[in-house]
């Protein structure tokens, strides 16, 4: 399967990007999907999960409130709409897939090596 995360740019403070993870060669709507990001010289940081229903989501807590993942199946697509963008925000964000299908409740979805798939990643830069 190959993810193509794309919606990436340049944005000022406060602004909005929605990035959006299309996959291909395979159907994604049996995976958990999750959003990752990272920044220069940083290890790479969880984002946001949504599960394969689309049902369920997590997010970090640093995007909580201003960020929103979302899935069309139908489309094999996953969506990230980021608001009230901040510095902090500036990374280079990936999507993942995962087929592992249990709740969210133990925070599985925050460790990279949980996701079999990975996108390129799409560069997202907010200038102050």
């Amino acid at each position: 399967v190959q993810l193509q995360a794309s919606g990436g740019g340049l944005v000022q403070a406060g602004g909005s990007l929605r990035l959006s993870c299309t996959a291909s060669g395979r159907t994604i709507s049996n995976d958990g999907m999750g959003w990752f990001r990272q920044a220069p010289g940083k290890e790479r940081q969880f984002v946001a999960h949504i599960n394969w229903t689309g049902g369920n989501t997590a997010y970090a807590d640093s995007v909580k409130g201003r960020f929103t993942i979302s899935r069309d199946n139908f489309k094999n697509t996953v969506y990230l709409q980021m608001n009230s963008l901040q510095s902090e925000d500036t990374a280079l964000y990936y999507c993942a897939a995962s087929t592992k299908r249990v709740p969210l409740g133990s925070r599985w979805y925050a460790q990279p090596n949980e996701y079999l798939y990975w996108g390129q990643g799409t560069l997202v830069t907010v200038s102050s």
